[in-house]
């Protein structure tokens, strides 16, 4: 692999893309060592103020509506977050637009000019060309987003001016642990001594809580120290600080579900932490609100039937997706495209929804790491015995029978992985 790169020959991103899935054997490779050299290296340390968003579910929204507010007061933002839908370039966006693939070459080139025998992983280089091109492009604020768990995450390398925990769920625990109160050490490892640490997880274990004591950092947790207040008959909403910080007649997040609540407070709260470095009026707040995107997040397509698009793959996320659902209008017939990884908790996420699904549309993503549609089955059946289930050798064609079975009246849901809802996306060519 070390002659990769030969002098005069360009490779396009597709081609560093695949180089990079198979330049690190492993996957997942926690530790910070490596990736902190090649930072030195190349003199990677941000003078401009950092937000990191850490958690189990969330991270993304959260990052979206920091990344839009800001975008409105002025600012140019870099915006890291992981995995991409369609893309690889939506993990590295400015102002919430995707940066050009020569750009993102330009830094896998600077990154291999310098790391010499040190094996990255493809996370970790994806890192490292985040902050290169942000850098690079004379950011004035980043946001990044942890990819899994945030002690031992690459982006923790970079120092935070203000760092949140959206929420602590169980996931990938070969990595974090099995419990809650371990995984939350891992999480609360984005904080820093003396800086704003928040967290929106209205149960916070209290291990968080103790790390960010021991770490000496300043936590604030939602429903203490600040947090939100339905107005109008839930048409706006008052975020509150102890401190008697109130902005009042705030819209309702563009992003669906009861849930972007906690994440719309968590968003403004890291924004009041980091005012004097980074000041937006109300009106920023409100219209960054009112116009954030961020596609899959219980996302409703225009149309009939209704389908949803949700990311949703642990049972967390399941949790909050059910919820979702039932605050939805009346569908006399729902069908689920389903679609999951092997290492995730399948019968986890499945018992959150069974109850609100009539038929089930199995299939695995183009990946190794897909579950057998037959294991789907079999977990399905046990939990709803007189559920219809049908299974496909593709996602595209497990949507296109739900599409052809679904009444107008009808609703689809497609969700369990980033890989299924993609491969949906590409279906419909968007």
């Amino acid at each position: 692999m070390a002659d990769f790169v030969v002098a005069g020959e360009q490779k396009d991103l597709a081609q560093w893309l695949s180089y990079l899935e198979n330049l690190h054997p492993i996957a997942i490779d926690m530790g910070l060592g490596r990736v902190k050299t090649v930072q030195e290296r190349m003199a990677l340390f941000p003078t401009c103020p950092v937000i990191t968003v850490a958690g189990t579910n969330g991270k993304g929204s959260v990052c979206a509506m920091l990344t839009r507010i800001l975008s409105l007061a002025g600012y140019k933002v870099g915006t890291y977050t992981s995995p991409h839908l369609l893309h690889y370039n939506e993990r590295i966006a400015i102002n919430g637009s995707p940066v050009a693939d020569d750009a993102i070459v330009a830094s896998f080139e600077a990154i291999e000019a310098v790391r010499g025998d040190i094996s990255l992983s493809y996370f970790e280089f994806g890192t490292l060309a985040a902050v290169h091109q942000f850098m690079a492009q004379h950011v004035d604020v980043m946001v990044l987003e942890v990819g899994l768990g945030g002690r031992l995450d690459a982006v923790n390398i970079f120092e935070p001016t203000a760092s949140a925990v959206v929420t602590i769920g169980i996931d990938h625990q070969a990595y974090l642990g099995d419990t809650r109160e371990a995984i939350a050490v891992e999480k609360a490892g984005v904080y820093r001594a003396g800086k704003p640490a928040l967290c929106a997880d209205p149960r916070p274990p209290q291990t968080l809580i103790d790390t960010a004591q021991q770490i000496g950092a300043n936590l604030q947790l939602i429903g203490q120290d600040f947090g939100f207040e339905m107005q109008a008959e839930g048409q706006q909403w008052v975020w509150w600080h102890k401190a008697g910080v109130r902005k009042n007649a705030l819209p309702i997040p563009a992003l669906r579900g009861k849930y972007q609540m906690a994440n719309a407070a968590l968003a403004v709260g890291l924004l009041e932490a980091v005012k004097e470095q980074l000041p937006v009026t109300l009106g920023d707040i409100k219209r960054g609100l009112l116009e954030v995107e961020w596609p899959a997040r219980f996302q409703v397509l225009p149309g009939r039937p209704v389908v949803v698009l949700d990311v949703a793959h642990n049972p967390h996320a399941a949790a909050v997706f059910r919820a979702s659902l039932d605050n939805m209008g009346f569908h006399p017939v729902t069908h689920a495209v389903l679609g999951m990884m092997q290492d995730k908790d399948i019968e986890g996420v499945i018992k959150f929804v069974a109850d609100r699904i009539d038929v089930w549309h199995l299939a695995a993503p183009k990946l190794p790491r897909a579950a057998n549609p037959t294991v789907l089955s079999e977990i399905v059946l046990a939990q709803t015995p007189r559920a219809k289930v049908f299974q496909y050798d593709s996602v595209e064609k497990a949507y296109a029978a739900a599409c052809e079975g679904a009444n107008e009246a009808d609703r689809i849901l497609v969700f369990g992985s980033f890989f299924t809802v993609a491969e949906v996306m590409q279906a419909r060519g968007q």
